[in-house]
């Protein structure tokens, strides 16, 4: 694929973190400005309890704005197969499951061990595969936590790339491979993802990163380098993984887009529309921080965008 896919997790990840619950008027206005900006396809909330999460009280109703969008590939997290039978009846066209490889931070995550959220996932398989083929989500297996884990410290790549053959195996549409507090560097990062992909032929293989100590936007460059082409990233920088205190958050969307049509491969995106989308969020959450290097500094001058 020799275009690079965004998919926003600002509104589910980046709002997970945030205390304020942002009311769904504004939500609803960041997903449409983001779409408008060439961002084909958003990650619109989280498919949990509201007595857990307040902040995706909402769910149902941005499942069903995002829908209304012709064009946008409507995605949203499930933590079990409840949240999968929530989404298929919504009508998500892609559910995007995370397990942790790190046997710690699953169980603190989700309350399960690894193996039960596999079993978990393959209920979820045979659950799509029992709907009509028109009524069927493409399903995505996140493994969290692929590059270290805040309780355990290093994780195992041959866990990695197991659980990635066993997900892969299951029948799940795409991996993704997630940095989910930070520890990766980019020659981890080439050397997993170089064997991942070796070790699941064709099947697309996303990459979601942190930005916890300064290396995510480095970490997204060398993914280019051995041929990923799909990246979840957060408008501004919103976001960050709980078990990881005081860490900031995904890689902004904004300097994912610029690094990758610098790099001369297209995105669709209009980046300075995408910047303009930042003044929802100083709006609604002028106590949370919003990062970002080309927000503040701007385009280069001359800079035009990489033709599809």
């Amino acid at each position: 694929m020799d275009q690079v896919s965004i998919r926003e997790v600002g509104l589910r990840d980046g709002l997970q973190s945030v205390a304020t619950v942002m009311p769904t008027a504004a939500k609803q206005e960041w997903c449409d400005a983001e779409f408008a900006a060439g961002v084909t396809e958003i990650e619109v909330t989280s498919l949990v309890s509201p007595k857990l999460l307040p902040q995706f009280a909402d769910a149902d109703d941005m499942v069903r704005h995002g829908l209304s969008r012709p064009g946008l590939i409507v995605t949203a997290l499930i933590p079990n197969a409840r949240g999968a039978e929530r989404g298929i009846a919504l009508g998500v066209h892609k559910l995007n499951y995370v397990l942790s490889v790190s046997e710690s931070h699953n169980r603190s995550n989700v309350r399960r061990s690894t193996s039960e959220s596999v079993e978990d996932f393959r209920r979820i398989v045979a659950l799509i595969k029992a709907q009509p083929p028109a009524a069927r989500p493409k399903l995505v297996a996140g493994l969290a936590t692929s590059f270290g884990c805040t309780f355990e410290g290093a994780v195992s790549e041959d866990r990695v790339r197991r659980l990635a053959v066993e997900l892969a195996e299951a029948g799940a549409d795409e991996l993704l491979l997630a940095d989910t507090v930070g520890f990766g560097n980019p020659v981890q990062v080439r050397r997993l993802f170089t064997k991942v992909q070796r070790d699941v032929g064709p099947m697309m293989v996303a990459a979601h990163f942190h930005d916890t100590r300064g290396l995510g936007i480095a970490n997204v460059q060398a993914a280019l380098d051995v041929g990923i082409r799909a990246f979840d990233a957060s408008l501004a920088g919103l976001g960050g993984c709980p078990f990881a205190p005081g860490a900031t958050g995904n890689v902004v969307t904004e300097d994912v887009a610029f690094l990758c049509e610098a790099n001369g491969i297209p995105t669709g995106i209009d980046i300075d529309r995408l910047i303009d989308v930042r003044a929802t969020l100083s709006r609604e959450l002028p106590e949370v921080r919003l990062l970002g290097n080309l927000a503040r500094a701007g385009l280069p001058k001359g800079f035009e965008r990489t033709a599809a």
